[in-house]
């Protein structure tokens, strides 16, 4: 590429800024809320004007795909001889803005506050989508077409467990419709400020929620108290023997598959900038917790978990209730790494909890989501040009990490469609995702359109490969 051509993508980007925020901002007030009924409409409003979009501003062919659930977005370019395929996966749907007393401007609301923009999606994922609509605006209008193909699906069910595409990829004939030589996906986070970021591994997710029934009905504490078995207190005992005192998850042959971080990787991840102190007056905390022979950055992304996600049990309005509930419920994950099987994990846990029920508790176990973890190897092609053109943008080779998080159906993109994956997040850290006052820096943003307006033609250097 010559330096022409990228500033060319820079002047044209900063003579477009304000047209690609309004974009951005216009799909954020769409209120995607994939895991609450009130807003299917709002999905499907949101599906509806990612086609419109891809249609209109890009060229594109593009339409909804049915599913039983959210629908998906397809689109595509015109297939190119001897280039190859480029399919951009990312998810319009949201996670819920609860509690919105904590939010300091609308959650549904983009609001500029000292360069960041706040509101619900603005970094996950519809601002890290939205840089790549906008790149691939930016190339258009340089280069008049593409010089590879490009196709989309983006889905409206992520923030719930992915079920449409995951069932969607089950078909022979839709996996030929996705069929490509390199997945991009934009839903991880880069190293730092202005410290781009290649993620090569994720762990992986298998979601529980217990509950545990004592007796047929809300008891008087001072009448039945220290004769009956109090639910909420047995839920208490049955966390407390999950894991030990450092983290350690006390299933049994919880670890038996779990793979060892290698010398090479244990290098590259000190290499990051990170600041235990800094981390922790981030966060609000004053201590750390978890294994002690494994750093902080090990034990996010390279190690498991687990975790108590909601809690719930007895009285909680105003003022007291003396009561022994008749039942407690928790929602829980274990964060899995490569090699770790989930129906395993499953089966541990129906053992464990089979010998520390306490008597007269009747528990009730629901299975939810579960997938493995993974890790891409680092010399593939697509990520080598990924990086060139991060380098461009930064001025710097990116980092590669391991993210701590889990995306499910990324694993299964690359499995069922064969393709290698490149995980490029534009993102930071502290943008609050899943919180209130979620956050996108400006300067990030833009620096991903810049990067997704590269990435096409270091990508289209690398001959086909199916």
């Amino acid at each position: 590429m010559t330096t022409d051509k990228y500033n060319d993508y820079k002047q044209y980007i900063e003579a477009n800024r304000e047209t690609f925020l309004a974009q951005w901002f216009e799909a954020l007030r769409i209120p995607s809320v994939s895991a609450q009924r009130e807003h299917k409409d709002d999905v499907r409003r949101m599906a509806d004007w990612l086609v419109s979009f891809i249609r209109e501003k890009l060229g594109m062919e593009a339409r909804t795909l049915e599913t039983a659930g959210a629908p998906l977005v397809y689109g595509e370019s015109a297939k190119i001889p001897g280039a190859p395929t480029v399919l951009i996966y990312g998810h319009y749907d949201v996670q819920p803005a609860e509690p919105f007393e904590e939010w300091v401007s609308p959650p549904f609301e983009p609001t500029i506050r000292d360069e960041k923009v706040y509101c619900r999606g603005a970094n996950d994922d519809k601002g890290q989508s939205c840089a790549h609509l906008c790149g691939l605006q930016t190339y258009l209008a340089v280069n008049g077409s593409f010089p590879l193909q490009i196709k989309f699906v983006l889905e409206g069910e992520e923030e719930v467990g992915s079920d449409a595409l995951s069932a969607f990829l089950e078909d022979e004939a839709n996996r030929e419709l996705l069929a490509c030589d390199a997945i991009v996906v934009s839903d991880t986070s880069a190293a730092g400020p202005g410290i781009p970021a290649i993620t090569y591994g994720l762990r992986g997710v298998v979601g529980f929620e217990l509950k545990a029934t004592g007796p047929n009905r809300d008891l008087h504490s001072g009448i039945y108290g220290g004769s009956v078995y109090n639910p909420a207190i047995a839920l208490a005992k049955i966390i407390d023997s999950m894991i030990d005192e450092n983290g350690k998850v006390q299933i049994p042959g919880f670890y038996d598959d779990v793979a060892e971080i290698s010398q090479l990787e244990r290098d590259a991840l000190a290499g990051n900038p990170f600041d235990a102190e800094e981390n922790k007056a981030q966060i609000g905390i004053d201590a750390e917790f978890g294994e002690p022979e494994f750093t902080t950055l090990e034990r996010r992304g390279a190690r498991p978990s687990f975790d108590v996600n909601g809690l719930t049990s007895g009285y909680q309005g105003e003022g007291g209730k003396t009561i022994i509930p008749s039942w407690a419920s928790m929602k829980f994950t274990f964060r899995t790494v490569p090699n770790q099987d989930p129906e395993k994990i499953r089966e541990g846990l129906r053992a464990h909890l089979a010998k520390v029920t306490p008597p007269g508790i009747k528990l009730d176990l629901t299975c939810s989501q579960g997938s493995g973890g993974m890790v891409i190897p680092l010399d593939g092609p697509f990520i080598v040009a990924a990086s060139d053109a991060l380098e461009r943008v930064h001025g710097r080779r990116p980092l590669f990490v391991r993210d701590g998080g889990s995306i499910p159906i990324v694993a299964k993109l690359r499995q069922k469609l064969d393709a290698e994956a490149i995980l490029v997040g534009f993102g930071l850290d502290d943008d609050g995702i899943h919180s209130p006052n979620e956050k996108f820096d400006l300067r990030a943003f833009f620096d991903g359109v810049q990067t997704s307006a590269l990435l096409w033609d270091e990508f289209a250097k690398i001959s086909r490969q199916k």
